[in-house]
């Protein structure tokens, strides 16, 4: 959790430039993030002046640390959130080009495999696979 040195309580509520100086994320970022991410929702009084709850600065831990630090894409990162998770081990959708999902692969297997037409899923990717495939080898 951040670390804020302003003597209020631990579950008081923080100006976006109390967090931002304590998480090192600056206030457009966190703007920004607000409009990505609806699960992020500050409280805000008169004039648009947000106040963010323990949950929304965990919240923006979370995103911070799954979008800065794990690799994952805004999209994956709000799967992530959604799903109730926020680990490395619950990646599916927001995964970075060149990773390996065994557990992707599953999925879009499960997918197929319940398709009314599976047999024309299947001819119809074989058919692109081969098209690609002639592409380079010209």
């Amino acid at each position: 959790m951040a670390e804020f040195e302003d003597g209020k309580e631990e579950g008081a509520l923080r100006t976006i430039g109390e967090v931002s100086e304590a998480l090192g994320i600056r206030p457009h970022i966190l703007r920004y993030w607000e409009q990505q991410f609806p699960l992020l929702k500050p409280l805000k009084r008169s004039g648009g002046r947000r106040y963010y709850r323990a949950e929304d600065i965990a919240m923006v831990e979370a995103i911070d640390r799954l979008i800065n630090r794990e690799g994952y894409t805004l999209k994956g990162a709000e799967a992530v959130l959604r799903s109730g998770g926020a680990g490395a081990d619950r990646r599916v959708g927001g995964r970075r080009a060149g990773d390996t999902a065994p557990e992707a692969a599953a999925g879009v297997r499960l997918m197929i495999d319940d398709a009314p037409d599976t047999a024309a899923i299947i001819a119809g990717l074989k058919s692109v696979r081969a098209k690609l495939a002639a592409a380079l080898e010209r």
